[in-house]
C-alpha cells in the first residue's frame, strides 16, 4: 500500500504539502497541486478513511435509509439507491444502506454515532416521525418524498399530485367518464405514504373539474388479489372503462384478468401504469404510462446534499414534472 510519504517523495515535495493537497486546508500553488495529483495518480494512492475522518472531523459518507418492505416495489427502490451511490462517489462520497424500519432510532443513531456526515430518506409519510428530529438537528439532510410539511427540509421527488392529474386528463381526453384506480397495497395507504396520497389526490381533484368519477381500491398485487379487485370494481361500477395502475405487481395480472373476461385494450377499456418504463414496456400489452425518474431523484437529491454540506445549499422542495407516454393500452372510449 502507497504511503503518503510515499508520495510526497514522488512529487519533491513535504509530507505536509501532500497532506494540504488532499485536505484542501491550505493554499497550494496550481504547480505543486498539479504534480502532487499526479504522484497520487500514478502512484495509486488512497488516503486512510479513519485517519482522514479524523483529520477532517468528517466521515465522507452518506446514509441512505430506505426500509426495504413488503408492499413496497423493491426494484424501483434500488434503482434510486444505485443512483444515489453513483452520483456520491463523484463527489468522493461513499453509501451507507440503512434497511432497516427503525424510524427515528435510525436517524439518532446516525446523527448521535457520526457514522455518515448527511443523510437522505426515502420512504417519506405525510406525517413522518423522522421529521422533527432532522429539523433539531444541524447535519444535512434530503428527503426522497414530500411530507405534508416542507418546512425547514429538503425535498426531492416526482409531482406525483400532477401525475395523477395527468392521467386523469388523458382519459377524459379519450372520453372516459368512470375510472377505476388500482392502488398499492392497504398498508401503503395505512401508512399515510406521501406519493400515493398525492397521487389520489391529484387525480381526484382533476377528476372532478373534468365530470369524471373515480373509484380508488387498494390491492395487494399478485392474480388473486387483482381477480377480488377487478370483480369488486365491475360489481360497483359496471360501466368502468379506463384503469389508472399504481402498483406494479398488479400490472400483468390486470391485463390477464382483463383479456379473460373479453374486454379488449384499448377498444373496451383503456389502461395508464405510474411505473418504470421497463415495466410499461415489456408488458404484454405496451402500456401508456407515467415514468417514474429513479436516476433523476437519486442524483438531484445528492446534489442538493453536496451543496449543503459545501454551505450553499438551502431548504427547497423540488418536485419533478411528470411525463405522460402514449403506448398501445389507452384509446377512445367505447360508445
Amino acid at each position: 500500500m502507497v504511503t503518503l510519504a510515499e508520495v510526497a517523495q514522488h512529487a519533491g515535495v513535504s509530507a505536509s504539502t501532500v497532506s494540504y493537497v488532499l485536505s484542501g486546508k491550505r493554499s497550494i500553488s496550481a504547480g505543486t497541486r498539479e504534480r502532487v495529483e499526479q504522484s497520487i495518480q500514478q502512484l495509486g494512492y488512497h488516503p486512510n478513511a479513519g485517519a482522514r475522518a479524523l483529520a477532517s472531523s468528517r466521515s465522507n459518507i452518506i446514509a441512505l435509509m430506505i426500509p426495504l418492505r413488503t408492499d413496497m416495489y423493491v426494484p424501483v427502490m434500488m434503482e434510486i439507491a444505485i443512483a444515489v451511490a453513483t452520483s456520491a462517489r463523484t463527489h468522493g462520497y461513499d453509501v451507507l444502506l440503512l434497511t432497516g424500519e427503525e424510524g427515528p432510532d435510525a436517524v439518532r443513531r446516525v446523527t448521535g454515532s457520526g457514522l455518515a456526515d448527511a443523510m437522505i430518506l426515502m420512504d417519506v409519510e405525510l406525517d413522518d416521525e423522522r421529521l422533527p428530529l432532522l429539523r433539531g438537528t444541524d447535519q444535512p439532510s434530503v428527503l426522497l418524498g414530500l411530507p405534508a410539511d416542507t418546512s425547514g427540509l429538503t425535498c426531492v421527488d416526482l409531482d406525483f399530485g400532477a401525475t395523477g392529474a395527468l392521467c386523469a386528463e388523458h382519459l377524459a381526453m379519450l372520453g372516459h367518464r368512470d375510472i377505476a384506480v388500482i392502488g398499492e397495497a392497504p398498508a401503503v395507504y395505512e401508512r399515510h405514504t406521501g406519493f400515493a396520497e398525492r397521487t389520489l389526490d391529484g387525480l381526484r381533484s382533476r377528476s372532478r373539474e373534468l365530470g369524471v368519477r373515480v373509484l380508488h381500491r387498494p390491492c395487494e398485487g399478485g392474480y388473486d388479489a387483482m381477480s377480488l379487485t377487478l370483480s369488486r370494481i365491475f360489481d360497483e361500477r359496471p360501466g368502468t372503462t379506463g384503469f389508472v395502475v399504481q402498483n406494479e405487481s398488479a400490472v400483468e395480472p390486470l391485463l390477464a384478468l382483463l383479456r379473460q373476461q373479453g374486454r379488449a385494450i384499448p377498444e373496451d377499456v383503456s389502461v395508464i401504469a405510474i411505473c418504470p418504463d421497463q415495466v410499461a414496456t415489456q408488458a404484454s400489452v405496451r402500456l401508456t404510462s407515467v415514468a417514474i425518474p429513479a436516476q433523476e431523484m437519486g442524483r438531484q437529491a445528492v446534489e442538493h446534499l453536496i451543496a449543503k454540506l459545501e454551505g450553499h445549499g438551502k431548504d427547497e422542495v423540488v418536485l419533478l414534472a411528470p411525463e405522460l407516454t402514449v403506448r398501445a393500452s389507452t384509446g377512445p372510449a367505447a360508445s
